[in-house]
């Protein structure tokens, strides 16, 4: 886990490791990424980088959480507070349409989805994935309970297989996605997103 450490580091000089350590990876992927010259990249010493990170892994993992939170900061955030029984599975739509419009407008969130999933199906290098799968697993989690909550998500299996089976789903479309993303237009990625939106509700609504 990064240290807290870093975030008491200038804006400036945070941004900047970020930034180059965002190029390399996405230039060399993960296995090939050079910490020598993300560090030279952003100004940096070795020792200093070692002040805030652990290794590699460490500083991947954060660049994971703000890519995140960078992610849902562009497409708006959500706000389960103001879902529906009538309006849920179509507020899930147009989420899911955001993330893709994401996608097709800026091309780093794809590279780094690929290296996320290449990582994790290597157990020698999924520990930098991990903790953006929990937090995963806890948003799914929450949205299911709310779904159950409203009455637009099933209530008639255990709580924990419904997570496993949603997250099971997730991880599919998002590999096969992925995959075969430069092989599909801008517009069918958008109409996909709603039919993968269709495929969780026929497998989790009443």
């Amino acid at each position: 886990m990064s240290r807290s450490r870093f975030e008491k580091l200038n804006p400036d000089k945070q941004h900047r490791l970020i930034e180059s350590a965002a190029e390399e990876f996405a230039a060399k992927g993960y296995e090939a990424a050079s910490l020598n010259r993300i560090l030279e990249q952003a100004g940096m010493s070795k020792s200093s980088l070692y002040y805030y990170f652990d290794d590699k892994a460490d500083l991947f993992t954060t660049l994971v959480d703000r890519s995140l939170g960078l992610l849902f900061r562009e497409i708006g955030g959500f706000d389960a507070s103001t879902l529906t029984e009538d309006n849920f599975w179509r507020e899930m739509e147009a989420l899911a349409q955001r993330f893709t419009a994401l996608g097709n407008s800026n091309a780093w969130y794809v590279k780094m989805g690929r290296m996320f999933y290449r990582l994790r199906s290597d157990p020698a290098h999924s520990a930098p994935t991990e903790r953006s799968f929990v937090a995963a697993r806890r948003w799914i989690t929450d949205i299911l309970c709310k779904g159950q909550a409203l009455g637009a998500v099933r209530t008639d299996l255990p709580e924990t297989l419904l997570v496993d089976a949603a997250m099971g789903l997730g991880e599919a479309l998002d590999l096969w996605v992925l995959n075969h993303w430069d092989e599909i237009p801008d517009d069918a990625r958008l109409r996909m997103a709603n039919d993968q939106v269709g495929l969780f509700r026929r497998l989790l609504a009443p």
